[in-house]
């Protein structure tokens, strides 16, 4: 808490600024991710878009790598109106809107085409602002692609073969009900701490995509990693409520145009990140394992038994519909 209060401190002036004759309008932004990340580069590009659209009238100031602190604690910085905006995984926003519980049950969606009709259409639009009850916006979604297993010294072929292996999970209770499903021992860890805790062998493994196992440099540690890709998680760019409604309506259509066409060019970025990832880590002496993925879908199905007649179950059903 005492952290929380020197960074409201520190950024409680996040409005605006003169800059000679001209008033600008800065948004401070503030995320995990390293700066060579594929959604930090969607981020710049936002940044970039948004000044020239705004014709330097607008300007977003990026805090990569956790400089302002974990995903929680900026998501309360957003809450309070002293950070404007942060990009998050979809997984701890249940939290907010228990309907995004569905991004981290496994196999919801056919495929990568399905899960962007479905992010694009009235569900996913309708998810991201649920949230402002909570004095929070969603903006758009960024791709984060899908997440795997990887493990230290086991390879993983099937289900059976997660038996007994503790998994770091995110701060997500589907996460590790889907980890529990599987046969194995879920454990949430901080994702800073994770290289230490699979080098000193707190966890077996952990899940993630391509990018983010090859960046944060697991794969020196973790020798297996098998594509069973089991979630499409994808991350969400949010907005402080308070921030939003500081803005007027051109500066919110100009923010808007700079996400929207941030999307695309950002889901280019991961495709190509995705790619050069694999390549990388499998030169580095990692098994790319592509392990029969109907193995795993048909033990995880017992979980969505407990949506069946609520509204996550409904959710579950309308997204199955889309074509």
């Amino acid at each position: 808490m005492n952290r929380l209060l020197l960074l409201v401190v520190a950024f409680s002036i996040i409005a605006g600024c003169q800059s000679g004759s001209k008033k600008i309008k800065i948004l401070k932004l503030a995320h995990v991710l390293d700066v060579s990340h594929p959604v930090h580069r969607g981020m710049e590009f936002l940044a970039k878009r948004l000044n020239e659209l705004s014709e330097g009238t607008m300007r977003i100031d990026i805090y990569p790598s956790g400089q302002l602190g974990a995903e929680r604690e900026l998501i309360e910085l957003l809450q309070i109106g002293s950070l404007a905006m942060t990009k998050v995984s979809a997984s701890p926003m249940e939290s907010f809107v228990p309907e995004m519980k569905i991004f981290s049950l496994p196999y919801v969606f056919r495929d990568d085409d399905h899960l962007w009709k479905v992010l694009k259409s009235e569900i996913g639009q309708k998810l991201l602002l649920d949230c402002q009850k909570y004095r929070i916006r969603g903006l758009c979604y960024y791709d984060a692609g899908n997440r795997s297993f990887y493990t230290t010294s086991k390879p993983i072929y099937t289900p059976e073969d997660l038996r007994g292996l503790k998994i770091r999970v995110m701060k997500s209770k589907t996460s590790v009900e889907m980890i529990q499903s599987l046969g194995g021992s879920a454990t949430p860890i901080a994702w800073g701490e994770l290289y230490t805790a699979l080098q000193q062998g707190v966890v077996d493994g952990a899940e993630n995509n391509p990018p983010s196992f090859y960046l944060s440099h697991h794969y020196e540690v973790c020798k297996y990693y098998t594509l069973d890709e089991h979630t499409s998680i994808p991350d969400v760019l949010l907005i402080s409520t308070h921030i939003w409604n500081s803005l007027t309506r051109q500066q919110q259509q100009w923010l808007m145009q700079a996400v929207n066409e941030s999307v695309d060019i950002q889901r280019q970025y991961w495709k190509e990140a995705s790619e050069h990832a694999l390549k990388e880590v499998e030169k580095a002496g990692v098994k790319i394992i592509h392990p029969d993925k109907a193995l795993f879908k048909q033990a995880v199905k017992p979980m969505f038994e407990q949506f069946k007649g609520t509204n996550i179950g409904t959710l579950i059903e309308q997204i199955q519909q889309l074509q």
